[in-house]
Order: C-alpha cells, then sequence, then structure tokens
C-alpha cells in the first residue's frame, strides 16, 4: 500500500539502477539531477522517521537502523547549501547510497505492516536481511568523496561513527527471544500436548501484540495478503494461519477461512498499514514525535528538550531555517500540542512514557478485594483454609496479566515461597505452580527471585511429587529468562535434578527439563555442569525414541554443546555423528536443519568429524538439503560442503 504520495519501494530499486546507469557515464549532472537526489533521499529518510511502531520481534532492530538513517541528514544538508556544483562522481556515489537506503526502507516497511506471526516465525531471515542492508549502506558510505562534496569535519565524523556502528551490526547474531521461540515451536507442534495450552498461547500473543480484537483483525489482514502472496497451502502458511485460528479463539473471535474473510472498511485498511505521524507532528531536529512543542523566534516549532539542547550548545541560529534569532524564548505551541493528543488517542498511539500498571481497568474493587483476602488466607493456621487459598490464587494467576501483577502487588509472593517447604505434597505442587504462573511476567520474575525463590523451587524440583517436579522445572525455565538468574539456579545446584528429571520424568517432565536446560545452556559455564551432570545419555535417548517428538529440542541443546571444549569431546564420538547423518538422511525437515547445524559446529573444529561424516554417506544428503532443505537448513548444508571442499575431504 503507498503512503503519502511514496513511489512502491519495487518501483524505486529500479530507477535507482537506472539513474546509477547514467552516472557511470560521467556525464556532467544538471543542476535538477543534484537537487533530485538529495531531496529524494533526505525525504526518504524522514519518511522512515515518521513510521509510527514496528513489530515487536524487529523492534530493536529497526529503531536502531532509523536511528542511524537519521544521522545522515546533517550530511545531506551541508550538500543542500553546497556552494559549488556535485562532480559526476559525487552523483554516481549519493546514487548509490540512495538505493542502500531504499533497500532499508523496503525492510523497514515489512517490519512495520507484515505478519506479526510471520515475522516471529522468520525472525532469522529477517535478521539476515538486515545484515545484507548494513553490507549495501557500508560500501556505499565507504564510497563516499567527502572532500569533493566540502563536507565539514563534523559530519564527516557522524558518518564514520555511522560506519563504526554497522561494522559491530554485521557482527552481531540475532539476540533472540528463547521464551517466544519455545513457545512457538511448543503451540505449532502437531505432538507437543502443550500446543492447546491456554497459558502459552496467551503468553504468544502477549509477547507478539496479538492479544484484542483489533489486533487480530488487523493482523488476518496481513495473514491474508501474505496467503495470497505464498500460497494458502504451503506448509508455513498453514503454520500461520493455524496460530492465528488459536489467538482468535482465546478471543472468542469467529474462525473462518482467511481468504473468505470480507473486505475490512478503507478507515480499517489504512489503520493497518504503515501508521505514518504527520510530518508536522516531528521534531526537525530528533524527527521523533513531539511531548511538548515550543515555538522559537522564527516561528519554527521544535521538542522543548532538543531545542534547549541547541542553544546550550551556544548556537544562537534557527536549526530549520538558518537564520540568527532575535532572541531565546521559547513559547508552548498548545494549539500543536492539542492536535498530536488527538491523534495519538484516535490511532492508538503511545507517547514514550511509563506505563501505570496500577490504573489497569482489568481488575475491579472486588477483585482486588477477593485477592487480597486470599493472600491473607496463606498465612493461616488452619491447613485447609491454606490449601484452598493457594489452589484459588494458583487457578486466579492463569487468568490474565493484570491479575498476576495484581496478586504480586498484593504480596502474594513472599508466602508462597514459603509454603514451598511445606510438608503437605498438594499444598507444595500449588504454591510452586501459583509461581509458574505469576512467573509469566517478567516484573514478577524479579519480585520472586528477590524473595529467593530459587533454592525453595529446586529442593521441590528434587523431592516434591511428579507433577511439582515439573512445575518447578518450568518455573526455573521462566525465571532464567533473566540472564543473572542463570547463574543463580546453576550455583544453588539446579542443573543435576533438571536432568535426572529429563532422565527418568515422564515426557511433560522431559520435556520442562530439556527447554530449562536449554535456556540454562545459553550460558557458556552452565554447558560444562550440564555435561558434568549427565546431560548427554539422556539427550541421546531423545534422539532415538522419535515417538517423544523432542529430537529438536535435544539437537538444539547439542548445539550449544558443540560450542563449548567439554562438550566437542563429550558428545563427538563416532556413534554421534552417525547418529547425526541419520537424521540428515531421514529427519524432518526440521530435524534435517538442526542436525546439519550441529555437524557444521562440530566439523568446523575437528575435520576428523567431516572425514567419519563422509564415511557415513553424508555427502549425498548434503547436497539434497542445499537444495531442497529449509532457508537455515540450506545455508547450513552449503557451509558444511564449502568446509569439506577445503579440507579436500569430498571423494
Amino acid at each position: 500500500m503507498v503512503m503519502d504520495g511514496e513511489r512502491d519501494g519495487d518501483g524505486e530499486d529500479g530507477a535507482g539502477e537506472t539513474m546509477e546507469e547514467e552516472d557511470n557515464g560521467m556525464n556532467t549532472p544538471t543542476a535538477q539531477e543534484e537537487i533530485d537526489i538529495v531531496e529524494d533521499t533526505v525525504s526518504l529518510i524522514e519518511y522512515v522517521a515518521r513510521l509510527g511502531d514496528y513489530r515487536r520481534t524487529q523492534r530493536k532492530e529497526c529503531y536502531s537502523l532509523v536511528r542511524r538513517m537519521k544521522i545522515l541528514l546533517p550530511f545531506f544538508d551541508e550538500i543542500r547549501y553546497l556552494g559549488s556544483p556535485i562532480t559526476a562522481n559525487g552523483i554516481v556515489c549519493l546514487s548509490k547510497l540512495n538505493k542502500a537506503l531504499r533497500l532499508a526502507k523496503k525492510l523497514l516497511k515489512t517490519c512495520n505492516e507484515g505478519s506479526k506471526i510471520y515475522l516471529a516465525l522468520e525472525s532469522e531471515a529477517m535478521m539476515i536481511k538486515f545484515h545484507t542492508v548494513y553490507e549495501k549502506l557500508t560500501q556505499a558510505l565507504e564510497e563516499l568523496p567527502f572532500d569533493e562534496l566540502e563536507i565539514s569535519v563534523e559530519v564527516r565524523e557522524q558518518v564514520e561513527l555511522m560506519l563504526t556502528q554497522l561494522s559491530r551490526a554485521k557482527r552481531r547474531t540475532d539476540t533472540q527471544d528463547i521464551e517466544l521461540a519455545v513457545d512457538m515451536m511448543a503451540v505449532s507442534s502437531k505432538t507437543d500436548e502443550r500446543n492447546a495450552d491456554i497459558a502459552i498461547i496467551e503468553r504468544l500473543a502477549k509477547k507478539l501484540d496479538l492479544h484484542t480484537v483489533e489486533d487480530l483483525k488487523i493482523e488476518t489482514i496481513a495473514v491474508k495478503n501474505l496467503a495470497k502472496e505464498r500460497g494458502q497451502t504451503s506448509e508455513s502458511t498453514q503454520q500461520i494461519i493455524e496460530l492465528l485460528d488459536k489467538f482468535k479463539q482465546i478471543l472468542g473471535m469467529e474462525v473462518t477461512n482467511v481468504l473468505d474473510d470480507p473486505v475490512m472498511p478503507n478507515k480499517m485498511l489504512v489503520k493497518s498499514y504503515s501508521l505514518v505521524i504527520p510530518h508536522e507532528f516531528l521534531c526537525p531536529i530528533t524527527l521523533e514525535i513531539m511531548r511538548d512543542p515550543v515555538i522559537v523566534a522564527s516561528g519554527q516549532t521544535f521538542e522543548r528538550e532538543s531545542i534547549q539542547k541547541w542553544f546550550d550548545s551556544n548556537h544562537r541560529t534557527c536549526p530549520k531555517t538558518r537564520q540568527t534569532l532575535a532572541h531565546l524564548s521559547l513559547a508552548p505551541n498548545y494549539a500543536l500540542k492539542n492536535l498530536i493528543t488527538q491523534w495519538c488517542e484516535k490511532n492508538n498511539f503511545n507517547l514514550p512514557k511509563k506505563e501505570d500498571l496500577a490504573s489497569s481497568d482489568g481488575s475491579s474493587v472486588e477483585h482486588r478485594e477477593e485477592i487480597s483476602y486470599l493472600v491473607e488466607d496463606l498465612s493461616s493456621s488452619q491447613l485447609e483454609v491454606q490449601k484452598k487459598a493457594v489452589k484459588d490464587i494458583r487457578m486466579l494467576s492463569k487468568e490474565n496479566p493484570e491479575t498476576r501483577v495484581l496478586i504480586a502487588r498484593s504480596g502474594a509472593i513472599p508466602p508462597l515461597v514459603q509454603l514451598l517447604s511445606y510438608p503437605d505434597s498438594k499444598i507444595q505442587e500449588h504454591a510452586v505452580t501459583a509461581l509458574l504462573n505469576l512467573s509469566i511476567d517478567d516484573s514478577n520474575k524479579k519480585l520472586i527471585t528477590t524473595e529467593h525463590a530459587i533454592p525453595a523451587i529446586i529442593e521441590v524440583l528434587q523431592n516434591g511429587s511428579m507433577e511439582s517436579r515439573e512445575n518447578s522445572a518450568a518455573a526455573l525455565f521462566s525465571l532464567s529468562m533473566l540472564d543473572e538468574n542463570k547463574v543463580t539456579i546453576a550455583l544453588a545446584n539446579g542443573v543435576p535434578p533438571l536432568v535426572d528429571l529429563l532422565q527418568n520424568g515422564t515426557i511433560r517432565g522431559k520435556r520442562d527439563a530439556v527447554t530449562a536446560l536449554f535456556n540454562l545452556s545459553l550460558n557458556q559455564a552452565n554447558k560444562a555442569r550440564a555435561i558434568d551432570a549427565g546431560i548427554v545419555p539422556p539427550l541421546l535417548l531423545l534422539l532415538e525414541d522419535k515417538k517423544l517428538g523432542m529430537v529438536d529440542e535435544a539437537l538444539s541443546i547439542f548445539l550449544l554443546l558443540a560450542t563449548h571444549p567439554e562438550g566437542r569431546h563429550e558428545i563427538g564420538q563416532l556413534s554421534f555423528i552417525r547418529t547425526l547423518v541419520d537424521i540428515i538422511k531421514d529427519g524432518t525437515p526440521k530435524n534435517k536443519e538442526c542436525a546439519t547445524s550441529v555437524l557444521l559446529e562440530l566439523s568446523s573444529n575437528n575435520s576428523s568429524h567431516i572425514l567419519a561424516a563422509l564415511q557415513f554417506g553424508v555427502y549425498e544428503h548434503l547436497i539434497e538439503i542445499s537444495q531442497s532443505g529449509t532457508n537455515r537448513a540450506q545455508r547450513k548444508a552449503n557451509a558444511l560442503l564449502q568446509l569439506m571442499s577445503k579440507s579436500e575431504q569430498i571423494p
């Protein structure tokens, strides 16, 4: 959909190529060409700066990219006011930069408009696209002829700083939301019994910002367009549609065929795509939406904080018009502030400020009182009263995010932690499960940790009933989402009982244990602890017993262990290499992808593993995967084939 008179991104790239071909002939550029390339690029950056919000899975990367693009505005400002004409070489270099920025804009629009479910599933592929943009921008910036363009030292240093930032970004790998990835895997699985778990689906919906009817209507449009583009029958599209339907069911919405859904009114369509902040609402200095707009002597409006910083840096000119100001007084622009407020309310756009959870409408006075009484009963001297209270809190903590916050704020966490050591097994089970439910909220994770709950949860994991042990493992997984807790859990000796549950637990227990151990093993020191606790044998059993449906989970941990010297020594046996090759040969597409990744990690550190894999007949299967596997599997297979070629091991 084209907004604000912008040309479609696909056509823009072609225009850039035509311009470059003409410029390569080194014809003398006209004054209009100079103006066009500069004004077009500035408009492009300003358009990107006005995009409202991005999908949560790529939000951090998007904002970083936009911030870097805005660094270029002073550079183009200096070219605008350059006295001498731009050389033919300058036009060529600026055209290349313009083309790279158009690629960036296209990617940002995808992250602004696309299906949230699709972008979450394809997070790794999206990260590769960001790296491609970084590479293109780096190449274009490195070729800029600063001397020819008469760029000042100050602005040149800013551009060089941007190059440094891009260099770091190119080296950075995707910091994946592990909880999101595990939940997506569980809910999308055909065999995982948690695929219909309301708590997990609710947590996913919250993480993807798909927890209201309005959100899901907008997502339906995006998925409908995706289905038309990619084909509704493709496996990935079906997976997205099934997950969308689960979110709808949670809210009681009617589930229909996505392609048969009636087209929504134009107003709805406009709102669902590229919410663009009006240009006049942006501060000309920061290109951020203004919260406190003020007018300076030139009649221009700026954000108070940014223009004050300009003045504090001994500037006495208007940043927009360049004219010297008669005075430095600031007058509040109440009319514009009211317009911004009205626009934000109409478009459900939140200005950056701390949310006041205390004013949430999700909890009535009666609800708060009920929870308050239950929290008091947790400390009752009567066993039955305690048991009923902890059971009710367990049930209430499953309801919704607001209730979980309210329960924690009512002081439930300290008595729940105390009840973990209570001799009654049922009270113990309810308490650890309530803490598991409460830990879904990130702020509650910190409160639970502060109350020294982790050692008590590990005690339940070691000695409790099977259901208590299972929920203790799930609670440790949830708490380990905080990096500091990965260390705390390990130092409290939490890894051995998780390995024991992986070895001897029920199917559900094994699944809870493997997800917790995966998360803990993201910490380098914990990889050695897991190996010492004997994690490898039960993981191998998961690979052998395909009926358990945990091959991918086991391979994911093996991939982490393979990055540690002790792990490579422990798992790099001939029998394991044979198992990997068998999975590469006969596994599901996802199995093959994971097994290929593990083999690549092992082979990158030990060439003997390459020879062993070749002896077990891996070569022809890698060729097949490189042509028809998943995107990630193709990359890993090609990397392995290149490694084999370099080491001259290909027969």
